[in-house]
């Protein structure tokens, strides 16, 4: 079975910071697009960042973030792990949603519907 399981979410106060990991089974997802969403009660699934395999062309992109979150939260990825992180920091408020890992095969894409695999979320709260 190919799952993505993720963790590290909680509750943090305004202006702290929670590392999200994403760990895949049941297959290599290194030639795989990985990406973060969330989402908020009420509201849709929005993208927050992606990072790319190791089989990309040369002037594909490597990693892409969503504008809210841009100089606040880093993406990264293990291959030997076969692990995607989310380096969350400066936390607001607004950032407290349901985080998803998601995998698809091929480019970065910015578009939740793009992504074939998904993990079931980790919370992250961030009070004021």
């Amino acid at each position: 079975q190919v799952q993505l399981v993720e963790s590290g979410g909680g509750l943090v106060q305004a202006g702290g910071s929670l590392r999200l990991s994403c760990t895949a089974s049941g297959r290599t997802f290194s030639g795989y697009a990985m990406g973060w969403f969330r989402q908020a009660p009420g509201k849709e699934r929005e993208f927050v960042a992606a990072i790319a395999g190791n089989t990309i062309s040369w002037n594909d992109r490597r990693m892409t973030y969503a504008d809210s979150v841009k100089g606040r939260f880093t993406i990264s990825r293990d291959y030997s792990q076969n692990s995607v992180y989310l380096q969350m920091d400066s936390l607001k408020p607004e950032d407290t949603a349901l985080y998803y890992c998601a995998a698809r095969p091929g480019v970065v894409r910015d578009t939740a519907d793009d992504y074939t695999y998904w993990g079931q979320g980790t919370q992250v709260t961030v009070s004021s």
